[in-house]
């Protein structure tokens, strides 16, 4: 588990951001699809820089 910021790493996979938000992995995934955090695709799966998590948070 996540306890503070220098331990969030530069790159999130959708479920660590999930863990780090307290919410649901598909709620995590719609919000990923619709742009609303910020990600990266790499192939199939999604990545979430740490900046684009912490702009969400202060959104």
């Amino acid at each position: 588990m996540i306890k503070n910021f220098e331990q969030i790493p530069l790159v999130l996979t959708v479920p660590q951001v999930a863990q780090a938000l307290n919410l649901g992995r598909d709620t995590t995934y719609n919000l990923v699809r619709a742009g609303i955090i910020h990600s990266v695709r790499v192939g199939h799966q999604y990545r979430v820089p740490k900046a684009a998590l912490m702009e969400y948070l202060a959104a």
